[in-house]
C-alpha cells in the first residue's frame, strides 16, 4: 500500500472517530453507516479486492453465495459431551468432551503405563484454546481426526462461542486480561481434566492463554502437562506488528482505534447493523487476515467468516488492549524439557511466524514448523499439516501410539514436514 494510501487509513480513523464522538452526543444513525468501516480499518489494504468483486458480482449473488455455502459446508457441527465450568469472577464457561474409542483405548494402554506407571492409566487429554473473535470450532478439521482417537476438551473463551459473557467486563466494566485467561483455563481443567496427563494445544490468543496458564500454574505444568502445542502465536510485544500496513497507517491506527472500539461497543445494536451493511467489505477483510493461500475452499472461508462474525462489537473492544500489555516470555521456561510443538504461517499478517520463531528461539528443543502458504488460521488453511504435526506430538508425548492413524488428515509419521 502507497504512502498516500496510508494517509488515507490514517484519515479513516479520524473520521471514524469524529462519527463515534458525534455518535456519543446522539447522532448514533449516521455513525452507524461507518461503523463496519471503522472496525476493519486495520485491514484497509483488503478493500481494493473487494472493490473489483463488487464490480463484477453483484451484491444479491454474493448473498445466495454465503446462504449456499452456510448450507452446504460441514464445517462446525462437530459436538461432544457438554460441560461447565465457572471462572473466579463467576463466568460460565463452555467446553465439550470428546471421548477415546473404547476400541482404540485399548491399543493405548501398554503405551501409556510405560510412560506414567500406572496399572490403570488415566488417559491423555487434550485441550484446545481458540484465538480472538473464534471459538472451539475453529479446530474442526483436527477434531474430525482425532475424534475417538484421543480424550480432548474443547472449550470457548469467555464471551465467545457458546460461553456466557464475562462478569468482571458487564458488571464491572474491567478489561479483559491474558492473565484472567489462563485463569479460565484452569477452571475448564478443574472441571473437565480433574486427573491425569495433559497436553496444551493453543492458537493465537489461545496460545497466550495457554502461557498465562503456565505463569500462573507452574506445579501444574510440572506435574500433569506433557506436551504444548502453540499455533500462530505470541509470547509478547505485539504492538510491534504493523498487520501489513505501512508505519504511518499503523501508528495512526494504534493511537485512535482503543477509542474508536470502545465507542463503538457502549452502541453494540446499532452498529451491529452497520456492520451487517458492509458484509461484503468484512469479507474482504477476514479472508486477508485469516488465510493466504488462492486456493482457500470457499466454504472454508466462509466458516471462518460466520465465526469471526459472530463476535459482538463490544467483546472485539473489550479483549483489544490486552494483546498490546501481554508479556508471557519468561512464561514459556517453565515448557522446557517438554515436547512442544511450535507452528506457524509466513504470512500471518497478525501474528507474524518471527514471533514463533522468537519462542523457538526460548525453547531449543521445540519441534519449529513455518509453512510458507499460510496465513493466521493454518489450522484451516492447511489442515493435513496442522494435524500431521499435532498426531507427531501425541505420539511423542504417549497420548497415542506411534501407528495410528488419524481419518486421513495426517499421520504420526516422524518423518513428515511442512509440505
Amino acid at each position: 500500500m502507497s504512502e498516500s494510501n496510508a494517509e488515507a487509513v490514517a484519515s479513516a480513523v479520524a473520521s471514524a472517530t469524529e462519527a463515534a464522538t458525534e455518535a456519543a452526543a446522539g447522532g448514533w444513525r449516521r455513525a452507524t453507516g461507518i461503523a463496519g468501516v471503522a472496525i476493519g480499518v486495520v485491514a484497509a489494504g483488503a478493500a481494493a479486492g473487494v472493490a473489483i468483486e463488487r464490480l463484477t458480482v453483484g451484491r444479491g449473488m454474493r448473498q445466495k453465495a454465503r446462504l449456499a455455502l452456510d448450507s452446504a459446508g460441514p464445517y462446525g457441527g462437530l459436538r461432544g459431551t457438554p460441560g461447565r465450568a465457572y471462572a473466579d469472577d463467576g463466568t460460565e464457561l463452555y467446553y465439550e468432551v470428546d471421548d477415546v474409542d473404547p476400541e482404540a483405548e485399548s491399543a493405548l494402554t501398554r503405551r501409556r503405563r510405560r510412560l506414567f506407571g500406572r496399572k490403570a492409566p488415566a488417559p491423555v487429554t487434550v485441550v484446545f484454546s481458540h484465538g480472538y473473535c473464534l471459538n472451539q470450532d475453529s479446530w474442526h478439521f483436527q477434531r474430525a481426526a482425532l475424534r475417538g482417537v484421543v480424550r480432548a476438551v474443547y472449550w470457548d473463551q469467555r464471551s465467545h462461542g457458546r460461553s456466557g459473557r464475562g462478569v468482571a467486563q458487564t458488571r464491572e466494566d474491567r478489561p479483559v486480561t491474558i492473565d484472567e485467561l489462563g485463569r479460565d483455563l484452569k477452571a475448564v481443567i478443574d472441571a473437565a481434566v480433574p486427573d491425569g496427563p495433559i497436553v496444551l494445544a493453543g492458537h493465537s490468543m489461545g496460545g497466550m492463554t495457554v502461557m498465562a496458564l503456565a505463569d500462573a500454574y507452574p506445579e501444574l505444568v510440572r506435574e500433569r502437562v506433557v506436551a504444548v502445542a502453540l499455533v500462530g502465536t505470541s509470547s509478547g510485544r505485539l504492538g510491534e506488528v504493523n498487520f501489513g500496513l505501512p508505519v504511518a497507517g499503523v501508528n495512526a491506527v494504534r493511537r485512535v482505534l482503543p477509542g474508536v472500539l470502545k465507542a463503538l461497543g457502549q452502541r453494540a445494536e446499532l452498529v451491529e447493523k452497520g456492520r451487517r451493511a458492509t458484509a461484503d467489505l468484512f469479507a474482504g477483510i477476514i479472508k486477508r487476515y485469516s488465510f493466504a493461500s488462492r486456493d482457500v475452499d470457499p466454504a472454508v472461508a466462509r466458516f471462518a467468516e460466520r465465526m469471526i462474525e459472530s463476535t459482538p462489537i463490544d467483546v472485539v473492544a473489550e479483549y483489544y488492549p490486552a494483546f498490546n500489555d501481554h508479556d508471557k516470555t519468561e512464561a514459556l521456561a517453565h515448557f522446557a524439557g517438554l515436547p512442544v510443538l511450535v507452528l506457524a504461517g509466513v504470512r500471518d499478517l497478525v501474528t507474524p511466524s518471527e514471533h514463533s520463531e522468537a519462542i523457538a528461539d526460548l525453547l531449543p528443543d521445540a519441534e519449529l514448523v513455518l509453512v510458507p502458504d499460510a496465513g493466521h488460521l493454518v489450522m484451516l488453511e492447511h489442515p493435513e499439516l496442522v494435524t500431521d504435526r499435532l498426531a507427531d506430538l501425541l505420539a511423542r508425548a504417549g497420548a497415542v501410539p506411534a501407528a495410528a492413524t488419524v481419518d486421513g488428515y495426517g499421520s504420526t509419521s516422524s518423518t513428515a514436514g511442512p509440505g
